[in-house]
């Protein structure tokens, strides 16, 4: 029970801090906000833990999975700008 609850909270923290970033890059579909939202609750769980809000047993609640999947999407964000105007735009004659 504890794997889909935690694909459940992933699933809700991915869609708001999908809502709340708005930003052009972003990962879409189901199963990516899901992953956004499970992957931001490890990452709040871990800063969290290693701050000292957490103790070893204790994991992120859905506020701190919304705050670890905006963390995750502004690292998303840089590393997909980056791509894009490191390539150039594309080439329409490789069509």
């Amino acid at each position: 029970m504890g794997i889909i609850w935690t694909i459940i909270i992933g699933l809700v923290a991915g869609f708001l801090a999908r809502l709340i970033s708005r930003a052009p890059n972003e990962p879409s579909g189901f199963i990516m906000t899901a992953l956004l939202g499970v992957v931001g609750a490890v990452v709040a769980t871990w800063l969290g833990q290693k701050i000292g809000w957490y103790g070893p047993n204790d994991g992120a609640g859905l506020i701190g999975a919304v705050v670890g999947a905006l963390i995750v999407l502004a690292i998303w964000n840089m590393i997909v700008s980056r791509r894009t105007t490191s390539t150039g735009p594309l080439d329409d004659r490789r069509l």
